[in-house]
């Protein structure tokens, strides 16, 4: 998956004075997507080296940081990608394109917040912790993750899983069943409720697979894999899919990488790695 980067490791301690060298690196987002060449832009070939620049985070001993509120002048070779568009491209490596998605979860969070939500008044960032702090009331506010889930209900007596397209989507990858959790509810009530509301099926045996930060989204999505409880007519809600259907381990049709949560538990139930 996306954060599976080993060798490489990523150390997210907060360091709010942290100074870049030369050779680390940049990642600057415009509403045109990600400054990338050949790799990440280094701090020297912007000419950004001794400016007021954000820490992030760092993989191994490269440090990436975030130019804010200034004009970031490229040389030749360097151009604004989408993410979605260099996530299949394969041109950014596997860790580039994990600090990319961190990243676009933290810029999305100081953009939001330059103002306090309580009283109006403008924010600053705390020297102690990852937070943005409002002086004037008290607010602190902290990073926004949201949990969501992944379900991949399994039809047992007939060894399959169901697999969903969704609504309006320009790529039409074969998902499974997602949602995002509600106020007040357990994730377990969550893959109840999602997998009735988008198929309207009941669900039984509900099983904690694995998670991942999805930064890009905001999510923290956590996979479940359940039993179908009852019958397996599917009642599709077709404001949210398109396709929702059971396939055997030999039908799925796996999506081209295996970045994402939802793509490993596909990978794993059609590989026969993982029995419910």
């Amino acid at each position: 998956m996306i954060q599976d980067i080993f060798p490489h490791r990523m150390d997210i301690t907060y360091k709010p004075d942290k100074k870049a060298s030369g050779s680390d690196r940049v990642i600057y987002f415009t509403d045109e997507g990600v400054l990338f060449g050949t790799a990440l832009p280094a701090v020297s070939e912007l000419g950004l080296l001794g400016t007021d620049l954000t820490y992030l985070f760092s993989i191994d001993e490269i440090s990436f940081f975030l130019p804010e509120d200034i004009s970031v002048t490229y040389p030749d070779g360097y151009g604004f990608r989408k993410i979605r568009e260099l996530r299949y491209s394969g041109d950014a490596a596997g860790e580039e394109l994990f600090a990319i998605y961190t990243a676009k979860q933290l810029w999305t969070w100081y953009r939001n917040n330059r103002f306090c939500g309580r009283c109006g008044e403008r924010t600053g960032r705390s020297k102690t912790e990852r937070a943005i702090t409002c002086e004037h009331c008290g607010n602190i506010i902290y990073p926004r993750v949201v949990p969501a889930v992944i379900v991949g209900v399994i039809d047992r007596e007939n060894d399959k899983i169901l697999v969903t397209k969704y609504n309006g989507r320009s790529i039409g990858y074969y998902a499974l069943v997602a949602g995002f959790a509600e106020i007040g509810e357990t994730l377990e009530q969550t893959v109840e409720r999602e997998v009735m509301e988008e198929t309207g099926l009941k669900v039984k045996n509900i099983r904690y697979y694995k998670s991942q930060p999805w930064g890009i989204a905001d999510d923290l999505l956590t996979g479940f894999f359940c039993e179908v409880d009852g019958s397996t007519e599917i009642h599709m809600d077709e404001s949210e899919l398109s396709v929702a259907e059971w396939k055997s381990r030999e039908e799925v049709e796996l999506q081209p990488d295996g970045l994402s949560l939802t793509s490993e538990m596909m990978c794993v139930f059609k590989s026969g790695e993982f029995r419910i």
